[in-house]
């Protein structure tokens, strides 16, 4: 299953393993068992200190393998063949296991040691989703630090019966003792604060004791991370808050038109993003979600950022980089029915959908692409488009008419998603041209109709376009002197990646010069000395 050059770094990596790690099989008569045999015989004479053997107990899903340390009680389990994208998470599980430490902070580090309490946890995971391997890998770091953790990772595509009898119709699924416990992406960070009651008032009383900032970037995507960096280039004191660093980016598949990058993906380039921000005196507050901006009451004085946890933040200059999400039908039945029918990631959920009958909503390259992928799934798909043409690039048109599986609906506004037994039926469209109303049978809907800015936070403080977009002018300044804004959450058209990170750069050189051209007024200064 490995080729020579994938052997070859596998063993490389394998050289920091310092404890002697086994591997415990359970396989059965099928096809996916022989492949991972194959798989693991294959991984254990690249290091002398793994051994291979046969599981006997036979409540074990199957095929599936234990990675456990020797005379121990550290381990994780895999039920399925962790490639495509878990490939990373195999690799990483073999080194933590085999005592090669994490590169997350001593805090996290120790906050795991401390949790109390038993904690079962399955993760159901496809191998197509990009935002899968982040729960995977944390999930493994807990349960490889904490005895009282431990963690099965499984192939929701090859346990097909446990994925309908629990209901997932989308991943990553977390389960803790059983429970539903978690949906989507989740950083190390989100998980630990999630488990430990105390992590929200313990962060906040830490945040409220940091000194004003002389930029602070509110949004860690590529608007805020081009920033960070720009600011603290200049040497001056430079934070960085961000709900989830990566922002958006960590949620896109392939990334083909960033210069002079062919090829990435979204996963790749935030921890591209996150690895260059921490190579400058930047102060990262992840996690963090803004609720209320209190501009200065004098220019050059202090702005205010108000924290969801009740803590607050002070900067003389402020880039507001709050970036943008997947934009909602608004239509009754989509909130009801979402993760149980209703997804917004074609990559991620896409596989828990083979052979059945899914619609695409949405004509533009998002959409298009999406019902591409999609078809070589699925059973069939159905794309909706609410004008009368499509407005993807003409190759991807092509493509998409050329598939035999795929119908294509114009003039077509989606009123209504149905379900029954708590999961999506169908749903119902206006055509636009008739006014007739009809029904389309299927299990999944995949809503593609753009994104919408993250400032709902900001109304009424700060001049926003009718579409919820802060206003900038060319230099990045809004209408509060000393806030600056960038990337897809302001009026800036093409959102862009390369873009954002253009427009970061530049709002960040505007709040230097900000700085260098006002002084702080005497009574602000005196207050926060």
């Amino acid at each position: 299953m490995l080729d020579a050059n994938l052997k070859d770094q596998l063993k490389a990596y394998l050289e920091n393993v310092k404890e002697h790690i086994e591997l415990v099989a359970a396989y059965d008569d099928s096809k996916k068992s022989q492949e991972l045999k194959e798989l693991l015989e294959e991984i254990e004479p690249l290091s002398d200190k793994i051994a291979l053997r046969t599981e006997d107990d036979q409540s074990v899903r199957r095929p599936s393998f234990a990675i456990n340390r020797v005379n121990s009680d550290v381990g994780v389990r895999f039920a399925g063949i962790p490639m495509g994208h878990e490939f990373t998470s195999l690799v990483l599980a073999l080194l933590q296991v085999g005592g090669h430490p994490s590169k997350a902070s001593q805090e996290v580090i120790e906050q795991i040691q401390s949790l109390d309490g038993d904690f079962e946890f399955e993760t159901f995971f496809s191998l197509s989703c990009q935002n899968c391997p982040d729960v995977v890998q944390a999930l493994n770091l807990l349960s490889i630090l904490n005895p009282k953790i431990r963690h099965t990772s499984i192939d929701g595509a090859l346990f097909q019966d446990e994925v309908e009898r629990k209901e997932i119709m989308a991943v990553p699924a977390v389960f803790l003792n059983g429970e539903p416990w978690g949906q989507g992406r989740m950083t190390l960070e989100e998980i630990v604060a999630k488990l430990d009651s105390n992590a929200g008032a313990k962060e906040a009383e830490k945040i409220n004791r940091k000194d004003p900032f002389e930029v602070l970037v509110i949004g860690g995507g590529p608007a805020g991370s081009s920033a960070a960096i720009y600011a603290a280039r200049k040497g001056i004191r430079t934070g960085i808050a961000a709900e989830r660093f990566g922002g958006q980016v960590a949620d896109t598949m392939g990334i083909e038109n960033l210069i002079s990058v062919p090829y990435t993906e979204g996963p790749k380039l935030v921890a591209a993003m996150e690895q260059h921000v921490k190579e400058y005196d930047v102060d990262i507050m992840n996690m963090q979600r803004a609720e209320k901006l209190i501009p200065a009451s004098q220019t050059g004085g202090y702005h205010e950022i108000r924290l969801e946890n009740g803590a607050s933040l002070k900067a003389r200059s402020l880039v507001l980089s709050t970036g943008a999400r997947w934009r909602q039908l608004g239509v009754p039945g989509e909130e009801e029915y979402r993760n149980k029918g209703v997804a917004y990631c074609p990559h991620c959920d896409g596989p828990l959908f083979k052979g059945k009958r899914v619609a695409v909503i949405g004509g533009g390259n998002s959409g298009v692409e999406a019902a591409i992928d999609l078809a070589g799934i699925v059973g069939h798909v159905t794309l909706l488009e609410f004008a009368d043409e499509m407005k993807a690039d003409e190759v991807l048109q092509k493509k998409l008419r050329s598939l035999k599986n795929v119908e294509i609906l114009t003039c077509a506004q989606t009123t209504e998603v149905t379900g029954e037994g708590g999961k999506v039926n169908g749903l119902t469209y206006k055509d636009r041209s008739s006014g007739d109303e009809h029904h389309v049978a299927l299990e999944g809907v995949f809503v593609q109709i753009g994104l919408m800015p993250n400032t709902e936070w900001l109304k009424g403080d700060i001049e926003l376009s009718q579409h919820g977009e802060i206003i900038v002018d060319e230099r990045g300044e809004t209408s509060i002197p000393g806030v600056f804004a960038a990337g897809d959450a302001t009026t800036v058209p093409y959102k862009q990646i390369v873009i954002s990170m253009g427009e970061g750069s530049k709002a960040a050189l505007s709040a230097f010069d900000f700085l260098i051209r006002h002084e702080v007024p005497e009574s602000e200064e005196e207050a926060a000395a």
